[in-house]
């Protein structure tokens, strides 16, 4: 396929509007937060200090060890607040300081409520007590930048930037909570990412917010999670219940709830991909092998057709059209071999040979697909689809023999690496630029890119697996089947 088949609701490229986010605050205390008598100032060994205490000392997050509840400072134009949360209710506090030191009142509440903060014998601000409870602050992870080591510059000769330093895999407690999910009307999708370890939400206008997590508790085999956005007004509040490390299925927001996407299980779902051909595949391929390809007129170079799998035995082939794992369910080509224009093949090697040093080898899902194929999946894809898949009538680059689809495996264990999608996925994560998945799988895909356009390949912004070379107009549409096509001599 030259492109993939996306849902007409997709909104990641051009969004017209993003929904207005409120938070949702409740009048009524959270049951940890819940009134109680009045209690006398009580600290660790170094006692609160009579001078009033600079609001950067104070803020961040402080969780309690017994219950893994977490309560919040944070400051807004020039105010003190503690925000706290209980399932989906987001609660915010106003804290004054009454005198000097590091007692503040609670001015919401009917009855005197204070929120001491806690300093260690060096004098730091190690831990706050309310409500009878004690709480100890969590070690500084303040925002990062959304701009990392994935956009740093790379060395010269490749339009695409090198992706840095390779990232750790996704940490343990971070699985199954990634992924693409939609509200009810499916026209709203929210991302939930990982980036240097930490959970991300990007919402239907490309606003990434970093997640913060407020509490977690079990709830008999499941365990009960609430995230906010980690910003001075919080634009999201969310809450889910996993089960181990599954798939989270749900997520509940303060604007309602999303479902998981069917493409966005993790592996991904091959059932979405698949397409309902208008007639049987053997009548539209004799069709198709009965037509004839345009013609153009131009001068070309004599075509020059390299079998990929005697290159080197670190390229591999995993020839999907010779298969039933296709979108269409069914093999297409007779043999499962793969070929470029030797220009095209010998700029790969020089790719291999870059990718080596790194531990990854190339596996070859296609290359040179005759004419016929190209008429077939044509033919074969119902009207709504059409602009997705190459037009017969102009030929495709794959039909020249310079244009392949691949990905990297692992030289080690000899397994194909995580990338943000499948290959011939139907959905956005097939986007060049997708922003959802791990690090880790961003960093795959970007290293592909970065290898292949180095030596005059470029990437098809609705493919990350598809490569174009540099030379394919100089060669005609070619539309020899494989069963014909000698091996050249490499």
């Amino acid at each position: 396929m030259s492109a993939a088949i996306w849902f007409e609701w997709w909104p990641l490229k051009n969004k017209p509007f993003a929904l207005s986010r409120a938070i949702v605050r409740t009048p009524m205390l959270i049951l940890f937060l819940a009134l109680v008598s009045c209690f006398a100032p009580h600290a660790w060994p170094q006692g609160s200090t009579g001078a009033a205490a600079p609001a950067e000392e104070l803020l961040g997050t402080y969780k309690e060890s017994a219950t893994e509840k977490r309560v919040r400072i944070l400051e807004k134009g020039g105010q003190l607040y503690c925000q706290s949360a209980d399932g989906l209710a987001l609660t915010e506090f106003h804290l004054t300081q009454l005198l000097p030191g590091d007692v503040f009142e609670i001015l919401e509440t009917s009855t005197r409520q204070e929120v001491i903060f806690l300093r260690d014998k060096s004098g730091k601000v190690a831990g706050l007590k309310f409500g009878g409870r004690t709480f100890r602050r969590e070690s500084s992870n303040a925002s990062e930048a959304a701009s990392s080591s994935e956009n740093s510059p790379g060395p010269a000769g490749s339009p695409a930037s090198f992706p840095g330093p390779q990232p750790s895999h996704l940490p343990q407690d971070l699985r199954g909570k990634i992924g693409d999910f939609a509200d009810q009307t499916e026209k709203d999708v929210l991302i939930i990412l990982e980036r240097s370890r930490r959970l991300y939400l990007r919402d239907s206008g490309g606003i990434e917010h970093v997640l913060k997590l407020l509490r977690i508790s079990p709830e008999g085999e499941q365990t009960s999670f609430t995230y906010t956005s980690d910003e001075a007004e919080p634009s999201w509040v969310l809450g889910f219940k996993q089960r181990g490390s599954d798939p989270v299925w749900q997520l509940f927001t303060q604007i309602g709830p999303y479902h998981r996407l069917s493409y966005s299980v993790p592996g991904g779902s091959s059932s979405v991909n698949l397409v309902k051909p208008l007639r049987s595949l053997k009548e539209i391929r004799a069709a198709a092998l009965a037509a004839t390809p345009p013609q153009d007129q131009a001068s070309f170079q004599k075509s020059d057709l390299v079998e990929l799998a005697n290159l080197d035995p670190a390229i591999r082939l995993d020839i999907r059209y010779a298969t039933t794992n296709n979108f269409l369910g069914s093999p297409v080509y007779t043999q499962a071999r793969a070929f470029l224009q030797r220009p095209a093949a010998d700029a790969l090697l020089r790719v291999l040979r870059r990718l080596q040093p790194l531990g990854y080898g190339l596996l070859i899902h296609d290359g040179y697909r005759p004419w016929y194929v190209t008429k077939i999946f044509w033919d074969a894809t119902p009207e709504s689809g059409k602009i997705f898949v190459a037009d017969p009538v102009q030929g495709s680059r794959h039909n020249r023999g310079c244009a392949v689809d691949l990905t990297l495996y692992d030289l080690k264990t000899n397994e194909p690496v995580e990338m943000t999608g499948l290959f011939d996925e139907m959905s956005p994560r097939s986007f060049s630029d997708y922003s959802g998945g791990t690090s880790l799988q961003r960093w795959h895909r970007d290293l592909l890119r970065w290898a292949m356009e180095a030596d005059g390949f470029t990437v098809f912004e609705s493919e990350w697996w598809h490569f174009d070379y540099k030379d394919w107009h100089e060669y005609a549409i070619g539309n020899i089947p494989f069963e014909k096509l000698d091996a050249h001599p490499n």
